[in-house]
């Protein structure tokens, strides 16, 4: 009976995106979106959702265009000056904040207060969006990390699965005994390549240790080089001497094919990592579990978290209120739903009302991995993003984070030997030099 509902709660979630191919009207209104969402899976997915849309709406019509995160900076700035951007694209808050000073961004706020009539859309979500007077982007999902091991290791080591350790202090505690005890041969797996997975595993740390500012009050006011943000380098470096030989270059996956293969005791990692757990592991589901990141004894919950929203390009009215009708047809909750598990366990809920539906949450990979789901969510309330921590989004971020400069920052360290507050006043003139 359990796995009957679960077919009919993922056969009634697509049949509302799923349909014949659409029937376009003589003269449909035509929509280019850019996302850089280049998984199989996901781009799939993306198109049964247009194509349902566009059975319902046949005088729209969408067209996906597949980019990558690699070359989105470059690429979309070309298209720009060229006069050739797409209508729409999804995006990230820094890109958003790099992008718009093309001056070709568009303000979205009528299509968030449209939302907002309808849907209980939460405001961490929101936040990294506005500022200047205005909405940049309209949010669709979120990401943030945990930290991820194995039950069947934990009990080999004699400790509770259930209890994970909470502090700084206590996960280096664990890693001390399971290594030397010869239960693993290495500790946490730590991404240190110059990529926005090294930039967000030392963010992570930041955010727990009360060091998530990178600017001051003022938009030209760096405070990065505060002995907060030390104390993480130093902290940061404890777990890098525990990681496998070669995690400099490293990036998104290596740290999941460590814990996937015993070769680490820990990984703090995306949600993604559901996936490659269930399609990699030698193991049953049970056996990975997950807890919040770490903190110091003083410090507090937390994770780097943003949402991923689509920000609009194009002037043109008619193209706005079809993309405003298309954001109404994503934003039901059940085709929400659907469109989150494109990745299931990565993409989580940025509405009360997705966060409940049967779609969301009937997905097969959702409810084998429903306790660590749920523990994404909560953990989202924590969660920050460098750059978007004040009142007002500071918009230099954008000129910071194409850089990878807190990765930068760890790899002083971890190549060149220099002390965490050489690095960390490095990394801080770093960002004066990118602003002025």
């Amino acid at each position: 009976m359990k796995k009957l509902k679960v077919v009919v709660l993922m056969v009634s979630a697509a049949a509302l995106v799923l349909s014949i191919s659409p029937v376009y009207a003589k003269n449909p209104v035509k929509l280019i979106l850019w996302h850089q969402e280049q998984p199989p899976q996901r781009v799939k997915r993306y198109q049964e959702i247009l194509d349902g849309f566009m059975a319902k709406h046949p005088d729209i019509n969408i067209v996906q265009q597949v980019q990558t995160w690699g070359e989105a900076y470059t690429k979309t700035m070309g298209a720009i000056q060229a006069r050739k951007a797409p209508d729409m694209q999804f995006t990230v808050p820094d890109f958003t904040a790099n992008i718009k000073r093309s001056g070709v961004v568009q303000p979205m706020d009528e299509f968030v207060q449209l939302l907002q009539g309808k849907y209980h859309i939460y405001e961490s979500a929101l936040a990294p969006y506005y500022y200047e007077g205005h909405y940049w982007a309209v949010p669709l999902y979120g990401m943030n990390h945990l930290l991820y091991y194995r039950k069947s290791v934990f009990e080999e080591g004699g400790l509770d699965p259930k209890n994970p350790p909470a502090t700084w202090g206590e996960l280096l505690q664990t890693i001390e005994r399971f290594v030397e005890g010869g239960v693993v041969p290495h500790g946490m797996g730590v991404p240190v390549s110059k990529t926005l997975a090294g930039d967000q595993f030392i963010y992570s740390l930041m955010v727990t240790n009360k060091a998530e500012h990178l600017f001051g009050e003022k938009k030209d006011e760096i405070v990065f080089d505060n002995p907060r943000t030390i104390g993480t380098y130093e902290f940061w470096k404890k777990l890098y001497d525990t990681s496998p030989p070669g995690s400099l270059a490293w990036q998104w996956v290596e740290p999941q094919l460590g814990l996937i293969g015993k070769k680490t005791l820990f990984g703090i990692i995306l949600g993604g990592f559901l996936g490659h757990w269930d399609t990699q592991a030698e193991a049953l589901p049970e056996d990975l579990a997950a807890g919040f990141v770490p903190r110091p004894e003083d410090g507090q919950s937390g994770t780097v978290y943003y949402s991923n929203g689509v920000m609009l390009y194009t002037k043109d009215k008619a193209k706005q209120e079809a993309i405003k009708t298309f954001l109404e047809y994503l934003f039901q909750p059940e085709v929400m739903g659907y469109f989150l598990n494109a990745q299931p366990g990565l993409f989580l809920p940025i509405s009360k009302e997705a966060s409940e539906a049967d779609s969301f949450w009937g997905d097969p990979r959702v409810q084998r991995y429903a306790d660590i789901v749920k523990l994404e969510i909560e953990q989202s309330k924590y969660g920050k993003l460098y750059g978007f921590t004040r009142d007002e989004v500071n918009p230099n971020i954008g000129r910071i984070a194409g850089q990878y400069l807190l990765a930068q920052t760890a790899q002083k360290m971890a190549i060149e030997g220099l002390s965490a507050e050489e690095a960390v006043k490095w990394g801080a003139d770093k960002m004066r030099e990118a602003i002025r």
